[in-house]
């Protein structure tokens, strides 16, 4: 399939797809290889499964589930049920389960055994009707499954035996499967899912992405290393998330093109230095830290990674160091892009039959119009200016999901057109290539996820012992930015520790956004209308950083 000849839905390009390539691999998931007519088979019999359980056009089902066969085969079901999948990151607490099932209005939720004990703990609080759970190794082969369970291999849960919660894997295997699901009438302006992003605001928010965008920045994304071989040859290390959209963009959209997609339910670098060296593998998408992690593996050298020809880094800018040591170690480059979740994905991403330069971003993608302006006039600035980032395109992304405010905060129209605001200082030079010079201050951006410094501030001030507090990003080689909180105690506390408020947050915030540093502070700085002034706090960081 190519961008040309995109049909109008998600389900339907991808079945088209499976046509074309019916038995070759699309798939292989710890060692086990799911060709396209299989997941195509799984998927229907998915879909026709939540039909007869009262799936309706356009409910909201949330994915609370690992990078996985069964990932791929449910959210493609959800698609060809008529419904809208809400992926979310497996490591989320009950905390944020809670807040998005409510705020998203999903009625079931698709989840792993593992965090089935946070499913029965919000569900009371929520609208689901119906868990289905799966576990890891649901639809392996069965000697898989109890070497697994033998050698104590696969993380297990408890699941209950109750009305409310039903078997992923019974699933696909009952039910009527001669029948047939109604034709889907979906078009490309409806919704296929909704992904939460982090950003400025205390809770994530929801950007609706419709299947024509998804179709349309999947392909330009998945086909972008076309001159250096054919899309259908690509194979792709599934290691980054399916829930983010880096990875449904990038590694994802290879079905769509006739390629395979190794997937792992976590990043372990042996298993991916394995399955590129047993697979010949071509493509490996990544964030910096497992760039840096990649290149200080003590093993690197005992395994041939010589079939990788396109390594891609999203997620945060790549430092020139780790691509610099990138290159002399494997004589090639890795190529960089830019994007967000209300973009889906790709802005600008680096051609392959271009020598860029070290620091870029990237070219505009055919699909996206960019503005470079002054943050506060929006007035358009010349090359080589920073400014604000604005991004349009045809199908864009136009509201958050239930979020005016932060809509109306988030996107402008100029001109007769409307264009995302993406908060980052970018500039371009006279060739296009664009370069990355600076963020909102609100947003940290940690192992490359986006956090929100007033969603960890708030959890921090729902500490009785807490009356203040200040939440910001320290540079660090490593990850791009470790957190720090500064904190101001109630005058009548006493005793509390660091310890006391990050196991506190432990409770609260999912493992990434929980704070390295805790700092006790007499006041924070504020402004005369009271506002917290974080830009203050971030300039005592780096004169102190600076000695």
């Amino acid at each position: 399939m190519t961008k040309k000849d995109a049909l109008d839905n998600i389900y339907n390009a991808f079945a088209a797809a499976a046509e074309k390539h019916g038995s070759k691999t699309a798939i292989i998931y710890l060692g086990t290889r799911f060709s396209y007519n299989r997941v195509v088979k799984l998927a229907e019999r998915f879909a026709l499964s939540l039909s007869a359980q009262g799936v309706e056009d356009g409910d909201r089902i949330v994915m609370y589930v690992p990078n996985s066969v069964q990932w791929v085969i449910a959210w493609l079901g959800i698609q060809r049920a008529g419904a809208v999948a809400v992926p979310i990151t497996p490591i989320y607490t009950a905390h944020d389960l809670q807040y998005i099932a409510n705020d998203s209005g999903a009625k079931y939720i698709v989840c792993s055994d593992t965090n089935y004990g946070y499913v029965k703990q919000v569900f009371p609080e929520t609208g689901f009707k119906k868990a289905i759970v799966t576990r890891l190794t649901d639809i392996l082969p069965w000697w898989k499954r109890l070497f697994g369970w033998a050698f104590d291999r696969v993380p297990k849960g408890k699941i209950a035996k109750e009305d409310n919660t039903l078997s992923f894997k019974k699933m696909l295997s009952s039910g009527n499967h001669n029948s047939h699901l109604p034709i889907l009438k979906k078009e490309e302006t409806d919704t296929a899912e909704i992904l939460y992003t982090g950003g400025t605001t205390k809770f994530p928010k929801g950007v609706p992405i419709s299947h024509g965008l998804y179709l349309e920045s999947a392909l330009e994304q998945i086909t972008i290393c076309e001159p250096l071989f054919p899309p259908p040859d690509n194979v792709v290390i599934g290691s980054s998330p399916l829930f983010h959209i880096l990875g449904q963009t990038t590694a994802l959209s290879v079905l769509l093109v006739g390629g395979s997609i190794i997937l792992m339910p976590r990043v372990n670098l042996d298993a991916i230095f394995d399955s590129v060296q047993r697979y010949k593998a071509k493509t490996l998408i990544g964030v910096p830290t497992l760039y840096r992690m990649i290149l200080e593996h003590d093993r690197i050298d005992l395994y041939d990674l010589s079939s990788l020809e396109y390594c891609f880094n999203g997620g945060d800018v790549l430092p020139v160091e780790i691509n610099q040591r990138w290159r002399e170690k494997f004589n090639k480059p890795i190529y960089q892009g830019y994007g967000a979740t209300e973009t889906c994905g790709g802005v600008s991403m680096c051609p392959v039959d271009e020598d860029n330069p070290l620091k870029s971003i990237g070219k505009r993608v055919p699909s996206k119009k960019i503005k470079i302006v002054d943050s506060e006039t929006l007035e358009p600035l010349p090359l080589n200016t920073p400014g604000e980032l604005l991004v349009h395109s045809e199908r864009m992304v136009r509201e958050y999901w239930n979020k005016p405010e932060e809509t109306e905060a988030a996107f402008v129209e100029i001109d007769g057109l409307r264009f995302y605001r993406t908060a980052d200082i970018i500039s371009m030079d006279e060739e296009g290539h664009l370069y990355f010079v600076d963020r909102t201050v609100d947003t940290i951006k940690h192992k490359g996820y986006r956090i929100s410094s007033s969603e960890i501030e708030s959890v921090l001030q729902e500490h009785p012992a807490v009356i203040g507090s200040c939440v910001v990003g320290i540079p660090d080689p490593r990850v791009g930015e470790r957190i720090k909180a500064f904190v101001v105690l109630k005058e009548d506390v006493k005793g509390i520790t660091g310890y006391d408020l990050i196991k506190w947050c432990r409770e609260k915030l999912v493992a990434y956004k929980i704070p390295q540093y805790i700092e006790f502070r007499d006041m924070l700085p504020k402004s005369k209308v009271g506002k917290l002034l974080r830009r203050e706090i971030r300039s005592e960081e780096e004169r102190r950083a600076e000695g």
